[in-house]
């Protein structure tokens, strides 16, 4: 599992499992030289689950002895979902969402490209995240 895997799992994202691909209920006609073949319609999108991740986070920092605000901090995110948040970690996660190059050099400006690029998958991926934790 991604290491984005693993925060998506603990706010309690269900991980998308491949659906059997259902039997066609007729046979399709058959295809003549008056005829066009019509490709089939595509599959209807899966709805996506929206995850109340606000409510969450905000449990658990109440629950915590500490005072994290995950709201500006990917460090106190990831300690209130129980992740390794070490300098490592973090590397290994930005690496993973693609930080730019000229930002690994320098953990404060990592972390805070971090943070949002998280917030933003998180939303990506149906999590409620208020809007100006995204700007």
């Amino acid at each position: 599992m991604s290491f984005f895997g693993k925060i998506l799992e603990k706010l309690g994202f269900k991980s998308a499992k491949a659906e059997p691909v259902p039997a066609p209920a007729a046979p399709p006609p058959a295809v003549t030289a008056t005829t066009p073949a019509a490709p089939p319609p595509p599959p209807p999108p899966k709805p996506i689950e929206v995850v109340d991740v606000v409510a969450q986070l905000e449990k658990l920092a109440a629950a915590n002895p500490q005072k994290l605000n995950w709201k500006v901090s990917i460090v106190d995110l990831l300690k209130l979902l129980d992740i390794d948040s070490s300098f490592a970690a973090r590397k290994e996660l930005a690496t993973e969402l693609g930080c730019p190059a000229d930002l690994m050099g320098d953990s404060a400006r990592m972390n805070m490209w971090l943070h949002k690029t998280v917030l933003k998958k998180i939303a990506d991926n149906g999590g409620n995240v208020p809007k100006e934790l995204l700007d």
